[in-house]
């Protein structure tokens, strides 16, 4: 995560050059953003964080040898400081987003998301917002909060809760608020608190729960919600 005012420094992974191409002049055009390497393939990608030190990761899914989701997980897993990673694909099949998410990822992009978007995405992942296309939203939204909950086993309702209970009451009410996409900004205007506040208390929930990133907390917000709520 960068402080303000600081250039975002970006790394691009994708075995497409055509394709890296587009995004360095996409993301060229920012004066916030550097685009300090590229990689064609996730084993790549290790190497590269640690060299480049990059702030956030757009990272392909689909790559001959080691594919996005595996990357993910490797430099997510790492101890110290890590970029935050926004996996950016042609394919948005519910469980690939979902093994995204779950494996680190701060957000997922489709492909076709607007350049705009994805150059605000950048800005977003590195202050520490989550970054999901509306599409994405939707299936993450139905998937895991319950449009088909008899698909999902009751242990993972209960496990949630359990955990979810380890928060104080404002954790959980920013955990919630975090699980409707709100930002930083917007959930302090709805529970009357500063934006520091807010971060603070998504930096405790996160410690607390042994997460990596608001999307994480936002899933398991929402599997806690499911039985609470009624779970029909």
């Amino acid at each position: 995560m960068t402080s303000g005012g600081d250039v975002i420094r970006v790394l691009l992974v994708d075995d497409d050059a055509l394709v890296r191409t587009g995004l360095r002049l996409m993301l060229g055009g920012a004066p916030d953003i550097e685009v300090v390497g590229e990689a064609a393939d996730g084993v790549d990608v290790a190497d590269a964080v640690t060299r480049l030190r990059p702030d956030v990761v757009l990272m392909d899914v689909r790559m001959p040898l080691l594919d996005g989701i595996a990357a993910t997980r490797a430099i997510t897993a790492r101890s110290g400081d890590s970029p935050e990673v926004i996996v950016l694909t042609t394919f948005d099949a519910d469980a690939t987003i979902l093994d995204a998410l779950r494996n680190g990822a701060a957000g997922f992009l489709v492909k076709h998301t607007p350049p705009e978007q994805i150059v605000d995405a950048v800005r977003r992942a590195a202050a520490g917002e989550p970054v999901l296309s509306p599409t994405v939203a939707r299936t993450l939204i139905d998937h895991v909060a319950g449009v088909a909950p008899h698909r999902r086993p009751d242990q993972r309702h209960r496990q949630a809760r359990e955990r979810f209970g380890r928060l104080s009451d404002r954790e959980r009410s920013v955990a919630v608020a975090v699980a409707e996409g709100l930002s930083n900004g917007e959930i302090a205007d709805r529970l009357f608190m500063s934006v520091g506040t807010v971060k603070a208390h998504v930096s405790s929930a996160l410690a607390k729960l042994d997460l990596s990133n608001r999307i994480q907390l936002a899933l398991l917000a929402h599997d806690a919600s499911d039985e609470r709520d009624g779970g029909r």
